[in-house]
């Protein structure tokens, strides 16, 4: 098993245990591919949800950018619902999982088509 495919299983394991969904495994691949070498840096890797900048880039850069939604203020309220269903309190929000989830929540699994 590849380093890659380490961490996709520690992020399925995070969807399962701390988010209480089941990973669509094909697409949970695509998106960590679509992270691109980013999950392998550790500062990179994770989602600092404390940050207002840092949830700004993620609305702009990802849901913007990638999934290509208009801006407005169902943006950031998708953004806090995931993070809260990520656990507020757990300390790693990987990148990945939140992507995922934010591609399940406007369910533009397409993009990774």
């Amino acid at each position: 098993m590849g380093k890659r495919d380490e961490w996709i299983a520690k992020y399925a394991d995070d969807l399962k245990n701390k988010c209480g969904m089941t990973p669509d495994m094909d697409l949970l691949t695509k998106v960590t591919i679509g992270c691109g070498p980013s999950i392998y840096n550790a500062d990179a890797q994770t989602v600092a949800a404390g940050q207002e900048s840092e949830l700004e880039l993620v609305k702009k850069n990802f849901l913007m950018k990638k999934l290509g939604l208009p801006d407005g203020p169902n943006l950031m309220e998708a953004i806090n619902s995931v993070i809260e269903t990520y656990g507020k309190s757990e300390r790693n929000k990987y990148r990945a999982v939140v992507y995922y989830m934010l591609t399940k929540h406007f369910g533009k699994e397409s993009v990774y088509g």
